[in-house]
């Protein structure tokens, strides 16, 4: 696949300007850890916006772990403060997890290949089998070292969206964001694998080595599905924690 080609210089879409200066007030104290936000409407008002553009600016403020969301009620604040444990949020980004360690994140795209839907694809993605999906098999490094290697189908919609960024592309969920694609919730299921020849080629493991692995299906703030992703650590790089209470969160740390 060629590198895609340069875009043209586009204006903000108007609910990232909505999160950004939602996430400075919260992130400066000004809605403290606990406060309720201004209802849809009081903001729609105070941005003189439209209240579908107020709910996905606070569609993409809840997928960065820093409000609860719930229909028919004003949305909570968790915290935005430095300290501010990114938990679900961090979880769903790899990028967004390393930088907060302070580790420089990397990618390489391997393939980005297009096909039909097999069984899993279909029922994962809530899609008939046999529809056209993109699936991309991924590097992901942590200041220069691999540490996972991702396998991720995407419908096509989202694929296709996808399949024109270049293969040295970082981060695709905060390239979908600018695209109005949003990765709100997630479903996680962490278990073991081995690895398989790509995983050996690529992360320098052997053959049948078993590796950790995080199966995740993210889903947009409509509940539909965007991503079914099969991610294999290699061990002692990685480690899952999960701390629990009211808004239960789970999140990576670095192994010791």
């Amino acid at each position: 696949m060629n590198e895609a080609p340069r875009e043209p210089a586009r204006r903000t879409p108007l609910y990232l300007k909505v999160s950004a200066d939602l996430r400075t007030a919260i992130t400066a104290g000004e809605y403290g850890s606990g406060a309720r936000l201004p209802a849809e409407d009081e903001l729609a008002r105070r941005y003189e916006v439209s209240r579908g553009t107020v709910r996905q600016a606070l569609a993409a403020l809840r997928a960065d772990g820093l409000i609860t969301s719930r229909r028919g009620t004003r949305r909570v604040v968790l915290g935005g403060g430095p300290g501010r444990d990114g938990g679900v949020a961090e979880l769903r980004s790899f990028t967004r997890w390393a930088r907060s360690l302070g580790q420089e994140p990397g990618g390489r795209t391997v393939s980005v290949d297009r096909g039909e839907a097999g069984t899993e694809e279909a029922e994962q993605l809530r899609i008939p089998a046999g529809a056209p999906v993109h699936r991309v098999l991924r590097l992901r490094t942590l200041s220069g070292s691999p540490v996972m290697v991702e396998r991720t189908t995407y419908p096509e919609v989202v694929g296709a969206l996808v399949a024109g960024m270049s293969f040295d592309t970082v981060s695709y969920s905060e390239r979908l964001a600018a695209h109005g694609v949003l990765f709100t919730d997630a479903h996680h299921t962490i278990d073991i694998a081995t690895a398989d020849a790509d995983d050996a080629r690529l992360l320098g493991c052997r053959t049948g080595e078993a590796l950790l692995r995080e199966r995740r299906r993210s889903t947009d703030p409509a509940g539909v599905p965007v991503e079914w992703s099969q991610d294999r650590y290699l061990p002692g790089t990685v480690a899952f924690t999960v701390h629990t209470t009211a808004t239960s969160a789970l999140g990576r740390r670095l192994s010791s």
